[in-house]
């Protein structure tokens, strides 16, 4: 298992290599199982508090920008920057307890283990210990030399993209509407990736207190397509 401390070059160029490994990695044929999860939106469609594409964007809005979204891009560049595998074991236990709930809690434990098992197998070079997702994908880009930045925003681009998915299936809504919602976040994803560049641990927070009881609610929910 890889938990060393690659050097962080100032500058790292993007190449056409980087940009398609972490696409392999964040595209949803990489087996962490993605689809299984809806964040609690599950619930928030079955409650009537997301019922179409306006209700959807603002809800994955506001996941983004105060809550899953913001804390998982500041977890992964904590983990990026990392200088040792005690203080990759630290960001990881903050980021376990700052689950709001057991399947929240559920979805990052076993993405990070599914992502962590896969990636050992196919780059051994690059193997880790089952950590949390986003701490697993930071780690791993440092261990590759990926940029931190692309990563974040790849990384936030797939979280949404998956829940516009499922949000899709559950509302339902056609297709277009659903890139369309998209395509609206983008621009939020982009922003918060360079903010997580610059934050830490201590700027952690979170404020969406709707979809943190969202996915306590789904808990016991009579019927269910997804795990989250």
């Amino acid at each position: 298992m890889n938990m060393g401390t690659p050097p962080i070059t100032a500058t790292p160029m993007t190449t056409d290599a980087e940009v398609l490994l972490l696409a392999q990695w964040l595209s949803p044929a990489f087996p962490v199982g993605s689809f299984t999860y809806s964040h609690g939106l599950e619930w928030a469609v079955e409650a009537g508090d997301v019922r179409d594409a306006a209700t959807l964007r603002g809800w994955l809005g506001d996941v983004l920008a105060h809550g899953a979204g913001r804390c998982d891009a500041i977890l992964l560049a904590a983990a990026y920057r990392a200088e040792s595998a005690e203080e990759v074991a630290g960001i990881d236990a903050e980021a376990r307890a700052f689950a709001p709930s057991a399947e929240r809690l559920l979805e990052a434990e076993a993405q990070g283990r599914a992502f962590a098992e896969t990636l050992g197998a196919v780059w051994p070079g690059a193997a880790l210990p089952a950590l949390t997702y986003p701490v697993a994908l930071g780690r791993a880009a440092r261990v590759e030399g990926l940029p931190m930045v692309l990563t974040a925003r790849m990384y936030l681009h797939a979280f949404t993209s998956n829940l516009v998915s499922a949000g899709i299936r559950l509302i339902p809504i056609g297709q277009t509407e659903g890139q369309q919602t998209l395509s609206a976040l983008t621009p939020l994803c982009l922003r918060l990736a360079e903010e997580a560049a610059e934050a830490g641990l201590d700027d952690l927070e979170s404020s969406v207190f709707l979809a943190d009881i969202a996915s306590m609610k789904h808990e016991t929910q009579y019927s269910r397509l997804f795990r989250s």
